[in-house]
């Protein structure tokens, strides 16, 4: 239902049933951060970014987050509903990407408003772009990969990188260990959904790029590219994530919210140097964010 039909349906409601009028309730949503949005919307407006190519808006948008601090569980707001929410306040590695992925795609479609820019994180962050409950979030980072691939969102670029191999590793951490997740913890309902989307995700052909080849693909990489950190803790695929950055001598860095730093940062080390601060780390995969097409809002 759109926010037209709401209003219309709100004003039909004197003279209709009021289960007719709350047959479709919209999603809940929670927006923080307005002056942060407000303040790109005027950049990007001011400096013509919506014309960009993807990478370079990604990385202007990226920028406007240096510093920001680090702040987990922002998308766990309530024991039972799974909410639409954006916090630009606080960010952790996945909101980064996202956030400056979803507000890159809301400039391009000739977005100006919270609403707009939470219609694109309702399109990357759920299954096939359609919140149901909290299993309909992508939460697995090769699973997000896949997804967005089939929305037409991002293109996979792992499996056509020089050095690429396929990617073993199971996922199957949130089913055995709802108790460390806040809606399962309160709904044990949705663990047979969780682990039958693990059983989908561990199904699938994956591929990565080791450690030791990533020197031989960096110059493939551009500004924007998603990265994700390949881990070989027990039933998780990837244990962090960040973007690709290119400065203005065309060295690659990793640019990510960082748990160490407890802030947003571009890493100032050469990128294929980057990814070696644990022993679980194996390698990384790498996605690249499309130009977005008006059908897919």
């Amino acid at each position: 239902m759109t926010r037209r039909d709401v209003l219309r349906f709100a004003a039909l409601a004197p003279f209709s049933s009021p289960l007719l009028a709350f047959a479709t309730p919209p999603p809940p949503k929670k927006f923080v951060g307005l002056g942060v949005f407000n303040r790109i919307v005027a950049k990007a407006d001011a400096h013509g970014w919506r014309t960009w190519p993807m990478s370079s808006l990604m990385g202007a948008i990226a920028r406007e987050f240096i510093d920001t601090p680090y702040v987990a569980y922002t998308l766990e707001l309530d024991d039972h509903r799974e909410i639409v929410s954006c916090n630009l306040e606080g960010l952790d590695c996945v909101t980064f990407f996202e956030s400056t992925l979803d507000v890159a795609r809301m400039l391009k479609l000739g977005g100006s408003s919270p609403d707009d820019l939470l219609r694109q994180i309702r399109l990357t962050r759920y299954r096939g772009g359609h919140l149901t409950d909290y299993t309909s979030r992508l939460h697995y980072t090769t699973d997000w990969f896949y997804d967005n691939a089939r929305k037409g969102v991002i293109r996979d670029l792992t499996p056509h990188l020089p050095g690429a191999e396929r990617f073993a590793q199971k996922v199957g951490f949130m089913s055995a260990h709802p108790e460390s997740y806040r809606l399962l913890k309160a709904n044990p309902e949705l663990i047979p959904k969780i682990k039958a989307m693990e059983d989908a995700v561990n199904g699938r052909e994956k591929w990565f790029l080791p450690l030791d080849r990533i020197a031989d693909a960096q110059h493939l990489l551009q500004t924007g590219d998603i990265v994700g950190v390949c881990t070989t803790h027990s039933g998780i695929d990837i244990g962090h994530t960040g973007m690709c950055f290119r400065d203005a001598e065309e060295k690659l860095h990793f640019m990510d919210a960082s748990s160490l730093d407890m802030r947003v940062t571009l890493e100032p080390i050469d990128f294929s140097r980057d990814f070696r601060w644990s022993k679980a780390n194996t390698g990384i995969i790498l996605a690249r964010p499309l130009e977005p097409l008006a059908v897919q809002s």
